[in-house]
């Protein structure tokens, strides 16, 4: 099975660069972590912005589609990875796109 190429290395660059345009105006906190993204800060900061694919396109997401984007800084991005991030919380189902910007996590 060919491996399936990833957006922003395609030709899909134009509408993932436009996806990024979109995401860096609406958001302003990293969706893993809750804390602020400095914008101007450049990449390879490990602060810097960068988008995170929700499901990633390893697992089957859309490499452009908002819905499966969200602001995140590199290192939350890279320590994610390719997980999918969904925690049980009293029976109520939280992704990393609404989880609290604080939370008293010792009782997960």
């Amino acid at each position: 099975m060919p491996k399936t190429a990833r957006a922003d290395h395609t030709w899909a660059k134009v509408a993932y660069n436009k996806a990024k345009k979109i995401i860096y105006a609406q958001q302003s906190l990293c969706a893993i972590c809750g804390r602020p993204v400095d914008k101007k800060l450049p990449f390879p900061n490990p602060w810097s912005p960068t988008l995170d694919h929700i499901i990633p396109i390893s697992k089957g997401g859309d490499p452009v589609n908002l819905e499966n984007l969200q602001l995140a800084h590199l290192q939350c991005n890279r320590a994610k990875a390719s997980k999918l991030v969904t925690v049980s919380v009293k029976e109520k189902s939280v992704s990393n796109r609404d989880l609290p910007l604080s939370c008293e996590w010792s009782t997960i």
